[in-house]
């Protein structure tokens, strides 16, 4: 019996020391937070992201794409130029501005119809501040490079705040230079920009290149704002 008095004694006591050598729980580093999903506030728009169906609609009719990226597990060719992209999780791309001028790329060879598909549609997140925002799409042809005499601004959907989701609209029937080129030319590639300084950052849900429904279209009014649990 006294021998396992005394082992239970000398287990007490080097437990007693054990404690002795930790510090203090104020004087301990605190253990980092796991990230905590907000809310995704999302703007009132025409343009709408229908995830049941996967689809862009407008006032809820769809619109029909010649191009669709969902970017489910990867870029799916999709560059950064003066930043950084990655697959997001789940779904998306995230998009990381490093530079001045950072661009988001597609793949090339998209050989789109600029008569047929000349509304382009951009959903967006934005995750970090960023400064000087753009928005600006440029694209290229069998004709012409990116330049910056062919180019366009969204009509809708500028500048989201942080956890903004927006849908960028061009429609590039109604280029701000370039008059009616995308409309008279087979699309290569479409380029587009965020921010015109370093340090903001986006996830990007989806890009297509659609059917246009016309200027009388883009610009009914929407349905209210809402927010919806984070993905």
């Amino acid at each position: 019996m006294k021998s396992i008095l005394n082992i239970a004694g000398a287990a007490a006591i080097a437990l007693t020391l054990s404690a002795c050598d930790q510090p203090a729980p104020w004087a301990r580093a605190a253990t980092a937070p796991e990230p905590v999903r907000g809310v995704e506030n999302l703007r009132a728009q025409a343009v709408a992201w229908n995830d049941a169906a996967q689809r862009f609609e407008i006032n809820g009719a769809p619109l029909k794409a010649g191009r669709l990226w969902t970017f489910d597990g990867s870029t799916e060719g999709f560059v950064a130029g003066g930043g950084e992209v990655l697959p997001a999780s789940p779904v998306g791309i995230d998009l990381r501005n490093g530079a001045a001028d950072s661009m988001l790329r597609s793949p090339k060879g998209l050989a789109l119809d600029g008569s047929r598909y000349s509304l382009v549609l951009v959903r967006l997140t934005r995750t970090r501040a960023g400064a000087d925002w753009d928005g600006s799409i440029f694209y290229s042809t069998a004709e012409h490079g990116e330049a910056g005499e062919y180019q366009a601004k969204p009509r809708d959907g500028a500048d989201p705040a942080v956890n903004e989701t927006v849908v960028l609209v061009y429609d590039m029937a109604k280029l701000k230079m370039g008059g009616d080129d995308w409309t008279n030319s087979l699309i290569d590639q479409i380029r587009v920009d965020t921010d015109d300084a370093a340090g903001g950052g986006f996830v990007v849900h989806q890009v297509a290149v659609t059917e246009n429904p016309g200027v009388t279209a883009l610009a009914q009014a929407p349905v209210g704002p809402t927010t919806i649990a984070q993905r």
